[in-house]
């Protein structure tokens, strides 16, 4: 019998994938082989014809078969990809999605508008993607980065630790502002940028197997409509925020007009833009505080 080649494997993973209805095939593929292989993605294409020793088809056949079970990938390798970064991930942690990319860069964008030392504020970080994706593109960013969650804000720490951003990024572990203390930690904040749970009770019933039985429920479900945290960041933003800063926002694909509304009602802000994402769905809310 012919031995499996990295080559063969893939063609056959990304088949098996595919009949399963797996999202993004050939990338999950390539991810379970380069974990299985302990080799970078583009490693896989440079030793096409390399055979896969036994031990390993035996691991990639478990995990093969507990991706086509619905189990995320990205928990399967213990690791995902966001803004051409690497990062660790576990279930304690909200997968990064490609969408969430665009917060990023929108972030980033205002960022190099402005000079000096800007102080960002990552609410909901969850394995910190977000920031360190900041502070990797922008190097007059110092961040806080806050999260509910001490088994996420764990991972976020290894990813931080990494990018050796340690002096750049400071975590802080409780719900949404409440671990900042304004004098001690930073005056006010030049952007507030936010990945929250934003699924509302119909859409959370309704979520992929793969997202609703793996991905944490905290970092999802966000109320009946799906903005109990908008609410909560609305209601107390204005004190954290200096004059002609940004909130920038992360919003669920009909969500634009209602957050929009809730954020008109602050009655802090001079300028509210809605944006949507590459598959024409809101994604990002953007406000600019007005000048004192």
């Amino acid at each position: 019998m012919a031995p499996w080649t990295i080559q063969k494997l893939l063609n056959w993973i990304t088949e098996y994938f595919t009949d399963k209805g797996l999202d993004s095939p050939r990338l999950s593929a390539e991810l379970l082989l380069s974990g299985v292989l302990a080799m970078k993605r583009i490693e896989l294409y440079t030793q096409f014809d390399r055979p896969v020793a036994g031990q390993q088809l035996d691991r990639l056949h478990d995990l093969v078969k507990r991706a086509g079970q619905s189990e995320p990938v990205a928990y399967l390798v213990g690791k995902t990809e966001f803004y051409s970064l690497e990062f660790d991930i576990t279930p304690a942690c909200l997968i990064p999605r490609p969408e969430t990319e665009l917060l990023a860069e929108r972030a980033i964008e205002f960022l190099r508008t402005r000079s000096g030392t800007q102080f960002v504020c990552d609410l909901c970080t969850g394995c910190g993607c977000i920031a360190i994706a900041i502070a990797k593109n922008f190097h007059d960013a110092r961040l806080i980065a806050t999260d509910v969650c001490d088994a996420a804000l764990n991972v976020a720490a290894q990813n931080i630790e990494k990018y050796q951003l340690k002096d750049r990024i400071q975590l802080l572990c409780g719900d949404l502002f409440e671990p900042i203390m304004p004098q001690l930690d930073v005056e006010k904040f030049d952007l507030i940028v936010c990945n929250p749970p934003y699924v509302s009770a119909v859409e959370f019933e309704a979520l992929d197997k793969n997202v609703k039985d793996y991905e944490p429920e905290l970092a999802l479900f966000a109320g009946e409509d799906g903005l109990d945290v908008y609410r909560r960041i609305v209601e107390r933003v204005d004190s954290f925020l200096k004059s002609d800063a940004a909130l920038m926002l992360e919003i669920g694909y009909s969500q634009g007009q209602v957050v929009k509304e809730l954020l008109e009602q602050a009655g802090c802000f001079t300028e509210i833009t809605i944006e949507k994402d590459f598959n024409d769905n809101d994604r990002i809310a953007t406000a600019i505080k007005k000048s004192s």
